[in-house]
């Protein structure tokens, strides 16, 4: 009791085939597996950047006008370019 056999588990994907569609599926699943590998990436990041944290404080650039690329997502070049960054003007008169 509370194991699903085969015959259970060709039920449940013929009823999920049913409801959403077999044009529908792959795309889904497409986009399940970049969700994940988004997620696993991100906290691949997470992990490195507290690990540098800890081993020495990052320092401010020194050119602000300095570009830098921001990234939507890692790994996503087609979403990528290249920003200025902001100055603080409250301060110049």
């Amino acid at each position: 009791m509370g194991r699903l056999g085969p015959t259970e588990i060709i039920l449940i994907l013929v009823i999920v085939v049913l409801l959403f569609g077999a044009k529908k599926l792959p795309d889904m699943a497409r986009s399940l597996g970049k969700s994940a590998r988004i997620l696993k990436s991100e906290a691949k990041a997470m992990k490195s950047e507290s690990k540098t944290d800890e081993a020495a404080p990052a320092d401010p650039p020194s050119d602000p006008l300095q570009k830098r690329t921001i990234q939507a997502a890692p790994g996503d070049v087609t979403s990528s370019r290249p920003v200025a960054e902001p100055t603080d003007r409250t301060t110049q008169r």
